[in-house]
């Protein structure tokens, strides 16, 4: 099997993720489950078909035992993200095939209330869940929603670049890690000298880049961005516990003052199992969800989001009812899926715990 003949195999499938790894055989991900492929390449043919993906320079480095972080259109017209590492002594590889095309927010199952979010003038907004949850196609449509409706200057600091955006009624600069610029902290300095109104940060990795964005907003720039993190609430203490202790009650009043939204979401598995549904929380920086933040009282978000559903708020529990009541998921996924499962439990009407 050839490189693109995997990659055709894995596209018709609906594959999300493929692994090609030398001394053992190829594997893929459909909807969230993986599968180990009866194919099983040489060592040489394992290593031409991720060599097909990288350039002189990037095999240089491979080569020198580095690990290479790749975004690359192939063959197919599908754009993909990949890293190559090395494991026992041989070389990996790991694929992400993104969507030919950036999803609208109907077609993802994203609320309307992120087309306002989407539109507002400064702030930070936050994507987060797991890995391999969506996040990106999430940022992506928001960004892609901006291109199409507003007239801004979007600078977007990834690593690597996944989707690429063309000029629509927006200019979108983007901006590489370790290719145009060395690190997202300084590309988040660098980016206030670059006459941006939005800004898009690939990850909160550390204390220097959440100070930076946070600064980004305050100074009249909407930054979006994602975290590894599975509700509002605990998005907040992520940020506020990743400071230094003589500077979080600081990052706790800055960032009060310019949340604007925290979307939190997980894909699951559908009931019939040949698909996955978009399950999310979303918390609005409401004038009463900055006071609890400013307050210290982040165990009293999750209620507060409960009672805002007016203002396009939900917790994650309410949506994954919601799913469970349209038949796209089954109780047991959701169950699985909850941070608070007694709640869900008791929102389901289980009591005999027989999902």
């Amino acid at each position: 099997m050839t490189f693109e003949e995997l990659m055709d195999y894995a596209i018709s499938r609906d594959c999300s993720d493929v692994h090609i790894t030398q001394g053992t055989n190829l594997a893929i991900r459909r909807f969230g489950t993986l599968f180990i492929l009866d194919e099983r390449p040489t060592a040489e043919e394992a290593q031409d078909m991720i060599y097909t993906i990288l350039t002189p320079e990037e095999i240089s480095r491979v080569e020198a035992g580095e690990d290479v972080d790749v975004g690359r259109m192939i063959d197919n017209g599908i754009r993909i993200r990949a890293n190559v590492y090395h494991q026992r002594n041989n070389l990996a590889c790991s694929i992400r095939l993104l969507m030919a095309e950036i999803p609208e927010f109907e077609a993802l199952g994203l609320p309307d209330v992120i087309k306002s979010l989407a539109t507002a003038n400064n702030g930070i907004i936050l994507v987060t869940g797991p890995t391999g949850s969506g996040k990106t196609t999430t940022l992506s449509a928001i960004v892609d929603y901006i291109n199409k409706n507003v007239a801004k200057h979007v600078i977007t600091i990834e690593d690597p670049i996944e989707y690429i955006y063309p000029h629509n009624r927006a200019m979108i600069h983007q901006r590489e890690l370790g290719r145009d610029v060395k690190s997202f902290a300084y590309a988040l300095h660098s980016a206030l000298r670059e006459d941006p109104d939005i800004i898009l940060v690939g990850e909160m990795r550390d204390f220097e880049t959440i100070s930076a964005a946070i600064t980004a907003a305050e100074t009249g720039h909407l930054v979006l961005s994602t975290l590894h993190t599975q509700s509002a609430a605990q998005t907040i203490n992520r940020i506020i516990d990743g400071s230094p202790m003589d500077l979080q009650a600081t990052i706790r009043s800055q960032f009060s003052a310019c949340i604007r939204g925290v979307i939190s979401q997980q894909l699951l598995q559908t009931t019939d199992g040949n698909g996955r549904a978009l399950a999310t929380e979303i918390m609005i920086g409401t004038s009463a969800i900055k006071s609890l933040i400013l307050e210290d009282k982040i165990q009293m978000i999750p209620g507060a989001i409960q009672s805002a559903a007016h203002q396009g708020m939900h917790t994650l529990n309410n949506d994954l009812q919601r799913l469970v009541n349209l038949g796209l998921i089954t109780r047991k996924t959701a169950i699985d899926a909850a941070y608070d499962q007694s709640e869900l439990e008791k929102l389901l009407g289980i009591t005999n715990y027989n999902y």
